[in-house]
Order: structure tokens, then sequence, then C-alpha cells
């Protein structure tokens, strides 16, 4: 009972742990997103900043509120290096700088880039691999799958939500489960005809 106790003991506090950033965690980060939403995020100060946010801006889902976790960011990280101290990370991400509506250019773009490889190998296997082959199925399966986990990261890092956090973790899983089936499927259908060949050596003999 005492051990079952502690367990759940440290699992609480991990959790705790767990719940933000050293960056968000922050009183400097917590007052000046506070402050910011109450000056810019109401009233005639929202309509002001939705008619000069950029279309893309709008488009993409940034809002008042996002701007202002954006801004106070990377004022947290100025005062931060000011000290001395190590850049923290914000709601368990480092800071990036945003361009245009890429929230993570680089990591978006890298994962646009290894989609787009996805797609070119997917094709190129259409054309040199005929359907009637055993694992044609199987590996056209896995390649979209591919593509829609790299499709959603492309997504996630672009504009980090709730949804898109939820969708690039879940089809990043359904690939490594998809690759975990694409090996056993592969491992079943050598060993089959491994079998298969080897009852027609004997039956050649026989």
């Amino acid at each position: 009972m005492a051990g079952r106790t502690a367990r759940l003991v440290l699992l609480a506090g991990a959790a705790a742990l767990a719940s933000g950033s050293q960056g968000d965690r922050e009183p400097v980060y917590r007052d000046c997103v506070h402050r910011c939403e109450e000056r810019n995020c109401s009233g005639g100060a929202l309509r002001h900043f939705r008619s000069r946010q950029p279309i893309y801006m709008s488009l993409a889902g940034w809002t008042c509120q996002d701007d202002c976790k954006y801004e106070c960011m990377w004022v947290t990280v100025g005062l931060y290096l000011k000290e001395g101290h190590k850049v923290p990370q914000f709601h368990g991400k480092w800071p990036f700088s945003r361009f245009l509506f890429f929230q993570e250019p680089a990591s978006a773009m890298a994962s646009f880039l290894n989609g787009l490889a996805s797609l070119v190998m997917l094709c190129r296997y259409h054309t040199s691999v005929p359907a009637s082959s055993p694992m044609y199925p199987t590996c056209v399966a896995f390649a979209w799958v591919s593509l829609n986990a790299w499709f959603w990261s492309t997504v996630f890092h672009t504009k980090d939500t709730d949804l898109t956090e939820k969708m690039d973790y879940f089809c990043a899983s359904t690939v490594i489960l998809h690759s975990i089936y694409l090996c056993c499927v592969s491992f079943l259908e050598d060993d089959s005809l491994y079998l298969l060949k080897e009852s027609e050596a004997k039956f050649k003999l026989d």
C-alpha cells in the first residue's frame, strides 16, 4: 500500500513538473501577456488589431492572444539573456522567430520536404513495381500513411494548436505502428515464399 502511494505521489509530482515550461511559468511573461491582452484584445483595440493584421495571418488562425504570447516570449527571452541566463522553453518549445505565418519555419520546411520525398518515392514505386506484386498494396498504404503524417507535421509546425498537436502525434504513431506491421508482413511473406520454393523443389525430386 505504501509503495503504491509513493508511486502516485511521484506521478503527481511529474505531472506538475510537466504542466509548463520555465519561460511560460515566469511572472514577467504572464504579466506581459495579461497586460497585452487587456490592452489589445478587446473592443476598439481588437478591431484595430484585426484591421492591420495581414490576411495570411488571420487565415492561418493567428489571434490577438497568440500575438501577445509571441511578443511577450521575446521580451522574456531578452530579460533572460540580459541577466546572463540560458534561453528558456515556452509551452514545451524553444523560441523561434516567426516567418510570415510559420511558427517554426525550419521545422515546417523540413516536414514539407520529407513529405515531398515520400510523394516522389511513391510515384517511382507506382511506375517501377507491378500492381500484382504481393507487397504492393501494403507498401502503397504505408506511403500514404507517411504522407499524411508529414502533412500534419507541417501543419503543426506552422501553427501549434490542440488539434494540430494531437494530429501530429497521432499520425506519427500510425507511421510507427504501420512500420511494425509492414516489417511483420514482409517477414511472413518472405517465409511463405521460402517454404513454397522448398516444397516445389521437394516435389520435383520426388
